[in-house]
């Protein structure tokens, strides 16, 4: 169980409003994270301070079904942020100590590797989707 505090659809786009009040040029990294990819190595993860998570707390196994419902894929950066979906309902959200922005991260695992991933919370692309039944 996480001690960060939960965030429901409400709490997130109250959040991401005001981060996105944040005006000044970002210089943290060059890589655009405005769809998921990897944590880029010039932004260091001691940069990024965790202050909520989207991982349901009375969920033991979240859903993997994606939310597409304009055709988008998993990487494309106007795919819409479901947080009842994944990965998002895997995620952590992470404030920029540098510039104040907020990013979505979460840990991808397979057979091999893990993987850092993040993406920039964009409060435009903030979704209610229900969870699939």
């Amino acid at each position: 169980m996480s001690a960060l505090p939960y965030l429901d659809h409400a709490a997130l786009l109250k959040l991401a409003a005001q981060a996105a009040g944040v005006t000044q040029p970002c210089t943290c990294t060059k890589t655009s994270l405005a769809g998921w990819t990897s944590l880029p190595l010039s932004l260091p993860d001691a940069q990024l301070a965790e202050v909520a998570t989207l991982v349901p707390p009375d969920d033991p196994e979240p859903t993997y079904d994606e939310y597409h419902p304009a055709g988008t894929r998993y990487a494309s950066d106007d795919a819409p942020i479901a947080p009842r979906h994944f990965p998002y309902n895997r995620c952590n959200v992470s404030r920029c100590v540098s510039c104040g922005r907020l990013y979505l991260r979460y840990q991808e695992g397979g057979g091999y590797f893990i993987d850092q991933r993040i993406r920039a919370l964009d409060p435009s692309l903030v979704v209610d989707a229900p969870a699939q039944a």
